[in-house]
């Protein structure tokens, strides 16, 4: 099998793009994407072992991807990182700044320690990530970048330092594109809503009941699938998004709309678009009826 994507094959023919948090969730799945598409992957995480696993499924599909080990919380290991890619690869196409990670804990109980750890994942090292690939790279060449956000448009009540990280990544997604654009960088944001990725298996066992329940809050119903976001994110990053900058687009089936005071009847006629090959249902949703 391979991947199902709806995008032409080809398309990202001899180009080179980086995805932080590659080795699993959602990042796993738009590397496989992207190689499928003809690109060559650099996937970037923490863990070794992740990441290779990762191109290992790339490499036995056909596909090209390498990998560096890197926390992107680091500022000079990001710039050895990014300067290291550069000298392999050349010019650098595409970044998907993908890495994060959070808690959950009400604003009440987060000591600072915890606080800046996961502002530095989800912000910092995103920042670092998108200014040494701009700075070694895209100044030159242009490019486009893609950053992963959340949806924090109702807050994030009990992962208030995500949803400030967060709301910080959008405004500098749009800052970016501004200055960037001179230089034909294209910068934008995604901001998946409740997606069945293996990230929710990271979580405590106590949080289950109430992933279990995420898809009620939807109107259309269902989660969304990794897939649904890695085509988001290649169009973002393909020429027919050639024209958009500075946006943040939502894959979250309307979730943040209407449902606080409109009941949410049961949906139907829902398509669910899954091109992922090698995709598996979190443990915490594969007993889940339909």
């Amino acid at each position: 099998m391979s991947y199902n994507s709806v995008f032409k094959d080809g398309l990202f023919d001899d180009q080179t793009f980086i995805v932080t948090g590659g080795g699993s969730g959602i990042g796993r799945c738009t590397a496989h994407e992207l190689s499928a598409l003809g690109a060559h992957v650099v996937l970037i995480g923490r863990k070794a072992e992740k990441l290779q696993q990762t191109q290992q499924e790339i490499l036995d599909d056909g596909g090209q991807a390498s990998f560096q080990v890197c926390d992107i919380r680091e500022e000079e290991a990001v710039t050895e990182c990014v300067k290291a890619i550069v000298e392999s690869r050349g010019q650098i196409h595409g970044l998907v700044n993908n890495a994060g990670g959070q808690f959950p804990a009400p604003l009440s109980s987060i000591r600072q320690k915890g606080f800046e750890t996961v502002v530095r994942t989800n912000l910092v090292g995103g920042f670092l990530m998108a200014r040494d690939v701009y700075n070694l790279s895209m100044n030159k060449h242009g490019g486009s970048i893609v950053n992963i956000i959340a949806d924090m448009w109702g807050g994030m009540p009990g992962m208030g330092h995500s949803g400030a990280a967060r709301s910080g990544m959008e405004n500098l997604t749009r800052t970016a594109a501004v200055e960037w654009a001179a230089s034909g960088v294209r910068v934008n944001a995604v901001a998946p809503g409740y997606i069945a990725s293996s990230g929710m298996d990271n979580y405590d066992a106590s949080m289950k009941p109430m992933i279990r329940k995420l898809r009620d809050a939807v109107p259309l119903k269902r989660m969304g699938s990794e897939a649904e976001v890695s085509s988001a994110i290649c169009f973002l990053l393909s020429p027919a998004a050639a024209f958009i900058t500075g946006d943040t687009l939502r894959i979250d089936g309307g979730a943040p709309l209407g449902g606080r005071v409109w009941p949410l009847a049961n949906a139907r006629n829902v398509p669910f678009y899954d091109g992922f090959h090698r995709a598996v249902v979190p443990r915490v949703l594969q007993d889940l009826d339909d």
